[in-house]
């Protein structure tokens, strides 16, 4: 690589009208070195550390603070971005690389498609609302809340008629969301109904799907209770989180105050599993109260 570095320096020196000679090589030979050299990764400790894995509340930047100790324990108690130091009157760098980092991935889970080998593995079968792309979606909220006349058919051909419970997914606004945490707050949900004897129809995936696409699923299907899995609106402490908003007898034009929602689902919040448990309760309490949203009392 060095040969051929200094070969390529050598012709640009005689296109400048530069004559090779002594100097010329020593120049090449030089700048060749130290390209050469800066493309040697130098890795310490075996591994560069990855930024995407820092614990941020464990993370305190500040140099010689006051009371450091104190502000650490207080910032232990929420992922906030703070105490980060300063280099002159920048951020430093880890926090920095931090931030992009967490920008990209919010963005990946934004513009991506769920895989279609997980819905395939999770036993899905998938319609689609009104939008026919992503672009539409993220700029017509009001078709994600449709379904296409395909989408109708399909539910009335595959899925269960009247069941007690109608369980979907949905994209929303963040595939990693749908990939990092349905394969075990679904089956959590499923079995925590079926501890409590309560009927479920058949689960599907809703691609560029919207939380009020559920009242004409609800509509469809006959189901006293629906409740979608969705992704929500990323941020930069987590691009995974999801919800699940859920209704009673849910009918297309009714109010939001009608829908019951579980939030922050993923790894360091309300745990897939444990949510799973937590939203099986619920549905079980609404179907008792004949009530969901802010009519119903838990």
């Amino acid at each position: 690589m060095e040969k051929n570095l200094k070969a390529i320096i050598e012709q640009v020196l005689r296109e400048m009208n530069i004559t090779p000679g002594s100097g010329a090589d020593l120049a090449a030979s030089a700048v060749a070195s130290a390209i050469e050299q800066a493309n040697t990764s130098v890795v310490e400790d075996g591994f560069i550390p990855d930024v995407t894995e820092v614990d941020i509340k464990t993370q305190y930047l500040v140099e010689d603070a006051e009371n450091k100790e104190a502000y650490a324990e207080l910032k232990s108690y929420a992922p906030c971005r703070l105490a980060i130091g300063k280099a002159g009157a920048r951020h430093k760098t880890d926090p920095s690389l931090q931030f992009r980092a967490a920008h990209s991935a919010a963005q990946d889970a934004v513009f991506n498609d769920v895989d279609q080998d997980f819905v395939d593995n999770m036993g899905f079968f998938t319609i689609q609302t009104q939008c026919e792309n992503k672009d539409v979606y993220l700029t017509r909220p009001d078709l994600g809340r449709k379904l296409s006349d395909e989408a109708v058919d399909v539910i009335k051909e595959k899925c269960k008629k009247n069941p007690t419970v109608q369980i979907y997914v949905s994209d929303g606004l963040s595939s990693a969301a749908v990939a990092a945490n349905v394969s075990d707050l679904l089956p959590g949900i499923l079995q925590g109904l079926q501890s409590y004897k309560i009927d479920v129809g058949t689960p599907f995936f809703v691609k560029y799907g919207r939380v009020g696409a559920m009242d004409q699923i609800s509509e469809i299907t006959g189901a006293d209770v629906t409740c979608v899995l969705i992704g929500e609106r990323p941020g930069l402490i987590t691009a995974e989180s999801m919800s699940a908003y859920i209704a009673y007898k849910a009918t297309v034009g009714m109010p939001e105050a009608r829908r019951t929602v579980v939030s922050n689902i993923h790894r360091s919040g309300s745990v897939p599993v444990e949510a799973g448990a937590h939203i099986a309760e619920i549905i079980k309490t609404m179907l008792e109260k004949k009530a969901s949203g802010t009519d119903l009392k838990l």
